[in-house]
């Protein structure tokens, strides 16, 4: 899977994980759209190096799919920690 690929995973991640987090966001649609191209790269990172599941190159992978909504849902809860949750 190419970068346009990981691109578009991280899009459809950060989607995602703001539809199971509901809130509004400091950085609104463009602060949820780098949380999760930058999730999809760091949960995949982190799959194949510490759980030792490599991320394939296919785009439907569910391992893939978990990896990215998981790095886009950590990192989206430690942007709302250091820049507030506006729900409040």
């Amino acid at each position: 899977m190419g970068i346009v690929g990981w691109i578009i995973l991280g899009l459809l991640a950060g989607a995602i994980a703001k539809f199971l987090l509901p809130g509004r966001d400091p950085g609104g649609f463009i602060g949820t759209t780098v949380i999760g191209v930058a999730g999809a790269f760091i949960g995949g990172w982190i799959s194949a190096r510490w759980l030792d599941h490599p991320i394939t190159k296919q785009f439907y992978d569910g391992a893939t799919w978990a990896a990215a909504i998981g790095g886009s849902l950590v990192l989206l809860i430690i942007y709302r920690l250091l820049f507030g949750d506006s729900r409040r």
